[in-house]
């Protein structure tokens, strides 16, 4: 059954579902996962059931065309250049670099930590920066332990070097792939490797220049967490669920608080089913009372040590007295009094790595404790309060882990790619034999693209093809390394920019944008496109709003006699200032736990890094690009 309606409907009806899909995005209540595939499938359906017919009587609204995005070639380069990253990662090619920078002198520390930035400045123009990140922060640590300076110093410069990295060549980013892929889906010419990297480098290396010299300035300055048991002001949600036999059985809440419970904040204590939220003056706490709160690292270890029941079931409690400190298992349980159990035990952060296997399984599910030989204690979100059962809590990218277990199963979490164990280590990885393929490799690969031997798709599957073929990795670690959320992002988002350019929606708002005030030059016009690019990726993803802003650039473009991969690469530029949010960009949410950000910290960062390449890239449209207007005549 199909419905024709007039062709505006199909404008305004798109429009609507955009504003939805950026709300849905911005407000961040579902997986990304589940946003995009609703999107996805309410097109299909609109598509469906009210089709729009072109000249031909063909329906530009077909299941073809907004499927094909799957299929896109640059897509499928982003994906393959991720398995290159991993496999790179997986056989510490650059372990051989990244011991360049390892020193124990104070002074060349502080050069090493310069230099190690430069080093991911550099690099993230030629492959994914996440992997770049992930290696950088356990050596970044060690190197701010030497010299004195707190982690949330250089933490977010770190993240931000890889992203301004990412600016300078056409596999910088996958930002900069898709908008060259959006362009050839609407009639133009790809974007060549080198085609922005003379811009690039200006705004990357003004962007540096702050990142260097300001931002660890402004940064706050928060306890380190390297040691095992330096304490925190950071507070994990916790779980205590009370025994029988536990002395908090009868425990009364005076003046706000539980007197053997003084340094915990409860958030939440579930009685037989129902939930009791604060203010819990006058409560009684009863058998099999389970309380969720809010504590510090510090308070947690010293409940640890004098209170072990408190935190731990039997249980989880047998699982540990199973285990010697060389993380065996003994033949016979061993009876520990208390302190002895807290001297054989370490506490450690790990944070979730992104692609991880852990992602959207609860703690239950995982059975942490009996796969990792190490107990959870608590869980730390980014900023959000997070109020329920610590077993039920489905984990996500970036979430901080408190753990509880012996210091070899401790070392021996360093080893698995689920998770970053985020103490720092001294101990040195061995050397893999496959590092120099995986190098010699890559290096191919990006000389290929760059030399114009093989288009972009090309060399990185036939790169990822390579890797798994000479065991640089396996099938199921190159399938781990493909992240199924740029995948679902990218294939919904490019369905979606198809709608808008056949339903004309990308038209109307390139008209509404040239109708703003003040807009009455090309110049003008590029600068209130990069602004208005440069908020929205800070609120989006940035590979979602550069397809949807690419075809309303291309358009602005058109209307006003520019050439239109001027308008792009201002596009690719702002796409990639997601400086501001931690939510932004796959770095920023990785540095967050290690440097104990507060969302509000990355607003202070990022928010004048913005307006500094907004300047910067006045002059680069001016008189790179040629752009008039403002303050520039014409010549």
């Amino acid at each position: 059954m199909e419905f024709y309606l007039d062709p505006s409907f199909h404008m305004w009806f798109t429009l609507g579902l955009t504003l939805c899909a950026v709300v849905a995005f911005a407000r961040d209540k579902w997986p990304l996962e589940v946003t995009s595939g609703a999107i996805l499938t309410v097109l299909l359906l609109f598509g469906q059931f009210f089709p729009l017919l072109n000249a031909d009587g063909r329906n530009q609204l077909d299941s073809m065309t907004l499927l094909s995005g799957f299929a896109n070639p640059s897509l499928v380069a982003v994906l393959a250049l991720l398995v290159m990253g991993q496999a790179v990662i997986q056989t510490d090619a650059l372990r051989p670099v990244s011991r360049l920078f390892q020193t124990s002198n104070p002074i060349l520390a502080w050069i090493s930590i310069i230099s190690i930035l430069i080093f991911v400045l550099g690099v993230s123009a030629f492959m994914n920066n996440t992997p770049l990140v992930i290696l950088a922060i356990p050596i970044i640590q060690a190197l701010a332990s030497k010299v004195g300076m707190s982690e949330s110093r250089i933490m977010i410069p770190l993240s931000y070097a890889a992203i301004l990295g990412g600016m300078m060549t056409l596999v910088g980013s996958s930002t900069n792939l898709l908008v060259s892929s959006a362009m050839e889906e609407l009639g133009y010419a790809p974007l060549g490797f080198w085609d922005f990297t003379g811009p690039g480098l200006v705004m990357a290396g003004v962007g540096f220049v702050y990142v260097i010299f300001v931002l660890p300035q402004i940064m706050p300055d928060r306890k380190s967490m390297t040691e095992d048991l330096v304490g925190s002001e950071k507070q994990f949600i916790a779980e205590f669920d009370v025994a029988e036999s536990s002395s908090l059985v009868g425990m009364e809440c005076e003046e706000g608080t539980f007197p053997q419970l003084p340094d915990l904040n409860i958030r939440l204590i579930q009685r037989a089913g129902q939930l009791i939220l604060p203010p819990f003056e006058g409560y009684v706490i009863e058998a099999n009372d389970i309380l969720i709160v809010a504590a510090t690292r510090d308070s947690l270890a010293q409940i640890l040590s004098k209170h072990p029941g408190y935190l731990l079931s039997d249980d989880e409690a047998d699982v540990l007295s199973k285990f010697n400190d060389a993380g065996e298992e003994d033949d016979e349980p061993r009876e520990l009094d208390e302190k002895e159990q807290a001297r054989s035990r370490t506490l450690a952060e790990i944070m979730i790595a992104p692609n991880s296997r852990l992602i959207d399984m609860s703690l239950e599910q995982i059975g942490f404790h009996r796969q990792f030989k190490t107990i959870i204690l608590g869980i730390q979100r980014r900023a959000r309060v997070v109020r329920r059962r610590l077993g039920r809590i489905r984990l996500e990218a970036g979430d901080v882990l408190l753990v509880c277990g012996s210091r070899t199963a401790i070392e021996d979490l360093r080893g698995n790619q689920d998770m970053i164990v985020l103490s720092g280590s001294k101990q040195d990885l061995a050397k893999v034999k496959k590092a120099p393929v995986a190098a010699a490799i890559f290096l191919f690969v990006i000389a290929a693209a760059a030399g114009g031997l093989m288009t972009i798709p090309v060399a990185a599957i036939s790169g990822a093809v390579a890797m798994i073929a000479t065991g640089c990795l396996n099938v199921r670690q190159a399938t781990r390394a493909i992240d199924r959320k740029i995948f679902l992002l990218v294939g919904s988002m490019l369905a979606l920019g198809a709608a808008l350019k056949s339903t004309n929606g990308a038209g109307y708002i390139a008209e509404l944008i040239l109708g703003m005030p003040f807009v009455d030059s090309p110049l003008a016009l590029a600068l209130v496109l990069f602004l208005l690019v440069a908020l929205t990726t800070n609120v989006l993803t940035n590979n979602a709003c550069a397809i949807l802003f690419t075809p309303i650039a291309l358009n602005l473009a058109t209307e006003v006699g520019v050439d239109p991969i001027t308008f792009a690469i201002t596009v690719i530029f702002a796409a990639n200032c997601s400086f501001a949010s931690p939510i932004g960009y796959q770095t920023n949410l990785l540095v967050m736990g290690p440097g104990h950000y507060r969302f509000v910290d990355f607003i202070k960062a990022g928010v004048p890094l913005i307006l500094i390449l907004w300047v910067a890239y006045i002059f680069v449209a001016h008189y790179h690009f040629g752009l008039n207007g403002l303050w520039f005549s014409d010549k």
